[in-house]
């Protein structure tokens, strides 16, 4: 029988994958939809010139060149080696290695700031994964975790649930999109990383794509559609997407999707 003690295997290898399958159509397209959420957190925790930032799970590195921008000294970590080319291109002073959030390649104490954005809820073991996030932030330094908001009511939520019945589901306990959406559940995973001071916030944060093609590459290129396509084929997706999107169709073409995001924030 297996220790329920014992670590749990990494999600790195299949995340970077998945992630990476259509890393330049998720950075043009699908990773600038949370810039709004990026902003509202940096404000927030108030990211200054100066400061060490650390991306945990800084995927294609749109956020960590929004630090860059404010003057910030930025590094950062994500299990897809094609993210990482992009991230490094966007921020060539950054400091960007591939590997598990739960065993972060930095030192104690290295940061002022510490940032997991859409990415914890995908770690095999989230807390701990968190708590590398504590480890590496200096006394006293902010740490931020940011996932979706609750689906319920959310028309995003409604692109994210088109694949549920393509791949066959996951196993009992296994991490998803909304895993830490709930405040009680974002809390204690707050708590089980050993942050003080903690508080959760919600910021809207809209979708918009100009047509139907560029809503479908880049609704594709996520990893949890990668997976899909992996086990039911793009065809398939892409008509699974289609078929969700038609609610949110404007006059001239475009697509307007409303999406929200949640946040909790903590000192280490």
């Amino acid at each position: 029988m297996a220790d329920p003690a014992a670590p749990r295997p990494g999600t790195a290898p299949q995340n970077g994958r998945w992630w990476g399958g259509r890393a330049a159509d998720w950075a043009e397209i699908q990773e600038p939809q949370t810039q709004t959420a990026y902003a509202a957190v940096f404000d927030q925790i108030g990211l200054a010139a100066g400061q060490g930032y650390c991306d945990v799970g800084c995927g294609a590195g749109l956020a960590a060149q929004m630090a860059a921008a404010r003057g910030a000294r930025v590094s950062g970590l994500d299990a897809s080696a094609p993210l990482l080319a992009i991230a490094r291109s966007r921020v060539p002073a950054g400091d960007f290695r591939q590997g598990e959030m739960e065993e972060l390649p930095f030192a104690d104490g290295a940061f002022d700031v510490v940032v997991g954005f859409n990415s914890f809820q995908y770690a095999a073991e989230p807390a701990k994964a968190l708590g590398e996030g504590r480890r590496v932030a200096r006394p006293g330094g902010k740490v931020a975790a940011l996932v979706w908001g609750p689906p319920e009511g959310m028309p995003a939520a409604a692109l994210v649930a088109a694949l549920r019945p393509l791949p066959p589901p996951p196993p009992p306990g296994a991490p998803g999109p909304f895993a830490l959406s709930g405040e009680a559940a974002l809390r204690a995973l707050a708590a089980a990383a050993g942050l003080k001071s903690v508080t959760v916030h919600d910021v809207a944060s809209p979708w918009f794509f100009p047509d139907r093609a560029t809503a479908l590459r880049g609704l594709g290129s996520s990893g949890v559609a990668m997976r899909a396509r992996d086990l039911a084929g793009s065809e398939a997706v892409d008509r699974a997407h289609g078929a969700a999107l038609d609610p949110f169709v404007q006059p001239d073409g475009s697509y307007r999707v409303g999406a929200v995001f949640r946040w909790v924030t903590g000192e280490a």
